[in-house]
């Protein structure tokens, strides 16, 4: 304990004799902790988006007219035991265009049916993995028992439809993010790495003298090593302090506001996920500073 609190006296030293840089380096941990935690909201919120639109994936399978409704319940009872399916369910032809006629603003255009119904039955198939969905629709259709009962037979895959088009570009932009923010973040890492490794550089020339002298008297590497590495510690925790309040301030009085004004858009997160972030925020923060310093050391403190 006693060491302890000699590190943390000489680490507020050296944090004063070298103020401006020691603000250097707090001011860009903060900078980056602050748009990191500001990515990982937006991350959490894309996510949340992402879900809901992924939610939305289902899969299509038209029947004919004149399917045995044994079959249907054959194949029905098959998806159901597939990985990755949540629901299946069978819409009759009259379902079907009772669901059409309730989703039209006018009855004008069923009134120009004259009593025809030219809907086809259908599977429904609702999945609990949206990303396994062109694998279970590729099997659908090349299942004996579906193509026996779909309303095309010479082509099973025509009968099948989930959205091709517009679920790839959807995955592929959400993959796209993703990519995107561990690029961004690991700069920004790399850029507070620098300032740290620099700031505790100027700490150990400052102090070479002092350090000669500890030597001299037989001081262990590691009693010369704490002041250092806790200044980078007291860099990390204030930055991120700093950085966990500013998106505290963004939660409370910004997000509300942008809450209102996109109220299609998810944006609220649970108090859980906030933790998280503050979690994680803070772990950076301490592993930057932890690296930062010990490469630093490495390289100007030779003991």
């Amino acid at each position: 304990m006693s060491s302890l609190i000699y590190f943390f006296k000489e680490s507020l030293t050296g944090f004063t004799r070298n103020l401006s840089t020691s603000l250097g380096s707090i001011i860009t941990i903060f900078l980056s902790l602050l748009i990191i935690g500001i990515f990982l909201m937006g991350g959490a919120i894309i996510n949340n988006t992402v879900s809901s639109v992924e939610d939305k994936v289902s899969i299509t399978a038209y029947v004919a007219d004149d399917a045995e409704q044994s079959a249907i319940d054959a194949v029905v009872s098959d998806l159901e035991r597939v990985n990755g399916v949540a629901n299946v369910s069978f819409t009759t032809k009259d379902q079907a265009l009772e669901n059409f006629q309730n989703s039209m603003s006018s009855t004008d255009i069923v009134d120009q049916l004259d009593g025809t119904n030219p809907l086809p039955a259908s599977i429904e198939i609702e999945l609990s993995d949206p990303q396994q969905v062109e694998t279970i629709a590729s099997d659908l259709a090349a299942d004996k028992d579906f193509i026996a009962i779909c309303d095309n037979p010479e082509d099973p895959s025509d009968s099948v439809k989930y959205g091709e088009d517009s679920v790839d570009r959807l995955f592929s932009l959400t993959s796209y993010i993703r990519y995107i923010g561990i690029a961004l973040i690991a700069l920004l890492i790399f850029i507070a790495l620098v300032f740290i490794n620099n700031t505790i550089r100027l700490a150990i020339l400052a102090r070479r003298k002092e350090i000669a002298i500890m030597r001299l008297v037989g001081a262990s590497n590691g009693f010369i090593r704490g002041p250092f590495l806790m200044e980078g510690v007291v860099h990390a925790v204030i930055g991120s302090a700093l950085a966990i309040g500013s998106i505290e301030l963004i939660h409370r009085f910004a997000l509300p506001q942008v809450a209102n004004a996109l109220m299609w858009l998810p944006i609220n997160l649970s108090a859980s996920t906030y933790v998280q972030i503050y979690l994680v925020m803070l772990v950076f923060g301490l592993i930057i500073a932890a690296v930062g310093s010990f490469f630093a050391m490495r390289r100007y403190l030779k003991v």
